[in-house]
C-alpha cells in the first residue's frame, strides 16, 4: 500500500505500526523502514525485509529528546549533541534504560537514536513516538531518497508513506561517547570537524 504523507496517510501508517505492520517513510537523510520496537515479531519483519542478520542492531527514531529520554540515558555531554543537532542527521550511541526494547531489539546495553529532521516522520512520530528506523533498503545496496525507487526495489513492507524525492540523501553520522571523548562511528551528513566543535 501506498499513501501520500498527510493527515490521512499518517492515520493509516500509525495504525498499522499499531497493530504490528512495517511502514517505508521519507526522512531527512534517505527513506527509513520502521515498525514498533517493542513488537518483536514486527522487528522480525523488519529483518526479513532487509534480509539483513539479527546480529546487526536497528536504530531508533524519537519524536523529541523527551521522548528519546525515556528510553537511554543522556551525560553532560551527549546531552550536547541533540541541544546542537536534533532534530537533524546525527545517530547517537547511548546507554538503554527500556527493557522491553532492548529485549525486543536483541540489545545489550546501548542503543543507537536520533530526532530526524523531517515532517513527514517527525508526523508520523508525533503518533508513535519512537519507531525503528533502519534504511529501507535490501542489505547489502545502496539506501533510497525515492519512494518510486523502493517501490521497484524493496517488498514486504505493508505501507510506504510516499514524501517524493529527498533532495539531498546521505545517511546520518553515527557518534558516540566514550571516556567522555566524542568518537566517530560512521561519517555522515554532519561533519566531524562541526561535532567536535562541542
Amino acid at each position: 500500500m501506498i499513501v501520500p504523507c498527510d493527515k490521512e496517510g499518517i492515520r493509516r501508517a500509525f495504525s498499522i505500526v499499531k497493530n504490528g505492520g512495517t511502514v517505508v517513510f521519507p526522512t531527512d537523510t534517505v527513506y527509513g523502514l520502521g515498525c514498533d520496537p517493542r513488537n518483536p515479531q514486527a522487528v522480525k519483519s523488519v529483518y526479513r525485509i532487509k534480509g539483513r542478520s539479527e546480529s546487526k542492531y536497528l536504530p531508533i527514531l524519537g519524536f523529541s529528546v523527551d521522548e528519546i529520554s525515556k528510553i537511554a540515558f543522556f551525560d553532560e555531554l551527549s546531552k550536547k549533541i541533540p541541544d546542537k543537532f536534533w532534530p537533524g542527521p546525527v545517530t547517537l550511541i547511548l546507554k538503554i534504560k527500556d527493557y522491553k526494547i532492548a529485549k525486543s531489539l536483541n540489545l545489550t546495553n546501548k542503543i543507537a537514536v536520533r530526532v530526524p529532521n523531517h515532517p513527514c516522520a517527525l508526523e508520523l512520530l508525533r503518533e508513535c513516538r519512537i519507531i525503528v528506523g533502519t534504511s529501507a533498503n535490501r542489505s547489502g545496496l545502496s539506501p533510497c531518497g525515492d519512494a518510486k525507487e523502493i517501490a521497484t526495489k524493496l517488498e514486504g513492507y505493508d505501507v510506504l508513506l510516499d514524501g517524493g524525492k529527498i533532495t539531498d540523501p546521505a545517511e546520518s553520522t553515527i557518534v558516540e561517547v566514550s571516556d567522555n571523548q566524542l568518537k566517530i562511528l560512521r561519517s555522515g551528513k554532519i561533519s566531524e570537524r562541526e561535532l567536535l566543535a562541542l
